[in-house]
């Protein structure tokens, strides 16, 4: 519940609007994007849950723009890290410089790019595990540690991180701790062949397309308290805790399943998806539908289950089709 009437008033005037917030939101990003709408709802579902999302694709499908077109379209503060082997867990959370003073000199923290709303960690997986683990305080706790101080970083706060899965040389997998940390794992596929004409079109011209502010902070925070309140029926719940675990029962194609943290994702994520639909009420599509996001990266197969070429998707497309 909200804290006072004028937070409650507020979140009731952002439910009634929230029909036309979204249809608007879409348009503005739709005049940068071409197409993606499934992977584009899924990382404003992501945002909607205050998680992060990993987004994954061959290079060259706007991964980057799409993410970046996304922060100004909210007018959220933005940074982009540049993942390489030689970026250092400095350059991500800051250090202290010495600045000199009248009275002599004093050290001063100078934060680095994770003091944003919207991080966009690319290519995280060329990061070394070191510089990958910086990432893991500030994605879990909201914070960043750095000698003897804390400091709190401004909400809302995301992680979006992108890889490449088929450059694999000089990179460094995410470990499975890691990997947990993300609620979704946004997969992009090509676009079809009407979708990368009207993309050739758009950015062969003498003018970029651009996008201006549809979504801003406070709207956005009453968004994500708004999910939280959606309603779900125990049977969904149920069905959803039923997916979660069967992961960890199919020993036939899963040797390692999905934690507890899946579970309580899954379910947000439906909210999400439902209030993104419009409805206020989380439905089975939610639950089927988000499960892929939620789950594709939690999910270990067994070496059988890779030999035979079995994706974690049919994985757990299996599980999704086994739970009644």
């Amino acid at each position: 519940m909200y804290e006072n009437d004028a937070d409650s008033g507020q979140a009731s005037v952002t439910y009634q609007n929230a029909g036309r917030i979204f249809k608007s939101f879409f348009e503005e990003i739709g005049n940068v994007i071409v197409g993606q709408k499934e992977a584009v709802e899924q990382i404003v579902i992501a945002l909607l849950c205050e998680g992060h999302a990993l987004v994954e694709s061959n290079p060259g499908l706007a991964k980057t723009l799409m993410i970046s077109t996304i922060s100004k379209a909210m007018n959220l503060k933005f940074s982009r890290i540049q993942c390489t082997p030689d970026l250092m867990p400095s350059d991500i959370t800051g250090t202290y410089v010495i600045e000199e003073k009248e009275k002599g000199k004093e050290f001063r923290f100078e934060p680095g790019p994770v003091f944003a709303n919207i991080v966009l960690a690319d290519e995280i997986n060329r990061a070394s595990p070191k510089t990958q683990s910086a990432l893991l305080e500030a994605m879990q706790e909201k914070q960043v540690t750095v000698g003897n101080d804390t400091y709190l970083l401004d909400r809302p706060f995301f992680i979006l991180a992108t890889q490449n899965p088929i450059e694999m040389e000089g990179t460094y997998p995410l470990p499975e701790a890691q990997l947990d940390r993300f609620l979704l794992k946004i997969l992009l596929e090509y676009p079809s062949f009407e979708e990368e004409m009207e993309i050739v079109k758009r950015y062969t011209k003498s003018e970029v397309p651009q996008v201006t502010r549809g979504l801003d902070k406070s709207t956005l925070l009453n968004l994500q308290k708004l999910t939280r309140q959606v309603p779900i029926s125990d049977e969904l719940t149920q069905r959803a805790l039923s997916i979660v675990t069967m992961t960890r029962k199919d020993k036939e194609n899963i040797e390692y399943g999905a934690s507890p943290r899946a579970s309580i994702g899954l379910i947000l994520a439906a909210k999400a998806r439902a209030l993104l639909e419009g409805r206020n009420f989380v439905s089975k599509e939610d639950v089927d539908t988000m499960a892929y996001p939620v789950l594709r990266h939690r999910i270990i197969l067994t070496f059988e289950a890779e030999r035979s070429g079995m994706s974690t998707d049919e994985a757990v497309e299996k599980i999704l089709q086994k739970v009644k």
